[in-house]
């Protein structure tokens, strides 16, 4: 077995992570030409270039990066199955997650990970963006993309958006349209009807002004009403805050109300669903899938989805059952 000079190995990933000779010496508690030399060594051997020096700034090459991405990964298996040998259970874990899912669904739900699983330290990294797959993000992921072929993935919702408003906007939606409360909402209100009232629209949903009212529209086969009135949010955080205080009529999905606060706050108007086309997966390398603590964080978040009736049933093997 021909390996590299394994002391550079931590050198190397300190000065790759922290792109700096002078931190990751510091980090590693030896001298920054102690770190130079194993970087050279380590270069040497390799007959590759792994850093780009400019002055202080330090950067991977294109051969770099891509050995970072092995040897990240190799040396925290070995921290993992140490740890595990060693008879400490779990350490933390890294988990990246969209800002308004963890507002609004899983922060909500940690208390009970805790009491489940105490052994567990879960550490949220908040993303407003599709995140990248690494390990240099994250341990594991929710992410709503399975573009890398190196991760698993376990669905966890299928993204639909309906109308809802304040439950005193509804009070006088019903009052505005005629409609009685016994039947206010058995009958169904027609796109028009919607119109009447100030649509509250999220850009970040289809990166356009409106586009989610637009496809909404296009589910029922109509165009947005040249009349509509439309105040444009960035976030759909802020589109459901501004529904709260009787604003108007938002789109939101299910899993921004499902708290029982939440859902106590809003009411869903008697109207049709319209999909996104997102769908939310848990995911995770696929070399690390026997880690007991990435496993545990799965089938937690699988068990929540479905008692939380954002997915179906399924067993192990993702068939719904």
């Amino acid at each position: 077995m021909r390996l590299p000079p394994l002391k550079a190995l931590p050198v190397f990933e300190a000065v790759a992570r922290l792109n700096s000779f002078s931190q990751a010496s510091e980090e590693l508690a030896i001298t920054q030409s102690a770190v130079s030399h194993q970087i050279k060594q380590l270069e040497t051997y390799l007959g590759e270039r792994l850093f780009w020096r400019s002055g202080r700034r330090v950067t991977l090459t294109d051969e770099g990066r891509q050995y970072f991405d092995a040897v990240g990964s190799a040396l925290l298996q070995i921290e993992r199955a140490s740890e595990q040998l060693l008879g400490h259970e779990e350490s933390r874990i890294r988990l990246s997650v969209f800002s308004s899912f963890a507002v609004r669904w899983l922060v909500p739900r940690l208390p009970e990970l805790q009491q489940l699983h105490p052994q567990i330290d879960l550490a949220l990294e908040m993303t407003s963006e599709n995140p990248v797959l690494s390990d240099r993000v994250a341990d594991c992921f929710i992410t709503i993309h399975k573009r890398s072929s190196a991760y698993s993935y376990e669905p966890l919702y299928v993204e639909r958006l309906f109308p809802v408003c304040s439950q005193d906007y509804w009070q006088r939606i019903c009052r505005e349209l005629g409609r009685e409360d016994a039947d206010a909402q058995s009958r169904e209100m027609t796109p028009d009807e919607v119109a009447l009232f100030p649509l509250l629209s999220t850009h970040s949903i289809f990166d356009k002004p409106a586009g989610d009212w637009e496809a909404w529209y296009k589910s029922v086969d109509r165009s947005i009403p040249q009349s509509a009135r439309i105040q444009h949010f960035s976030h759909m955080l802020l589109a459901l805050e501004a529904a709260r205080f009787h604003q108007g009529i938002a789109l939101t999905n299910d899993y921004m109300l499902s708290t029982r606060k939440d859902s106590a706050d809003f009411v869903r108007l008697p109207c049709p669903a319209v999909m996104t086309g997102d769908e939310f997966y848990f995911a995770w390398k696929t070399s690390r899938r026997r880690e007991r603590g990435i496993q545990i964080i799965r089938r937690w978040l699988v068990d929540e989805a479905i008692r939380g009736g954002l997915r179906a049933n399924r067993d192990v093997d993702g068939e719904a059952v």
